[in-house]
């Protein structure tokens, strides 16, 4: 099994704490549950990144807790976490968003699990 780092864009921080502000103002408390569970999710990746389905060039991993899912890029020993965007948003504007923000020129992930 390999260990890989796991880096996240300054978007996808951006993503996470929008994300925890949305829960908190629904219930005060449970924006930090949020970060916990998709910190639990990206902690995973280490050492489970590229066994995930591809999405819009990108490996995308679903939020085991909430409808979030964590689409990233996979290099030999580092992962690249490039949005962690909620799942209830249009398709296109999903498909938009990490098109912008993917750090590879075009290219499908590669790696274990890549189609």
């Amino acid at each position: 099994m390999k260990f890989r780092n796991v880096k996240l864009l300054d978007e996808a921080v951006t993503d996470l704490r929008a994300g925890e502000a949305f829960y908190n103002e629904r219930e005060l408390g449970l924006g930090g549950y949020f970060v916990d569970c998709l910190l639990s999710d990206l902690s995973s990746l280490q050492h489970y990144a590229g066994i995930h389905s591809n999405r819009y060039g990108c490996f995308r991993l679903l939020s085991k807790t909430f409808p979030f899912a964590i689409y990233y890029e996979l290099e030999e020993k580092r992962v690249t976490v490039i949005a962690i965007l909620d799942m209830r948003k249009k398709p296109n504007t999903i498909r938009n968003l990490v098109a912008e923000r993917s750090t590879i020129d075009g290219t499908e992930p590669s790696g274990p699990g890549a189609p």
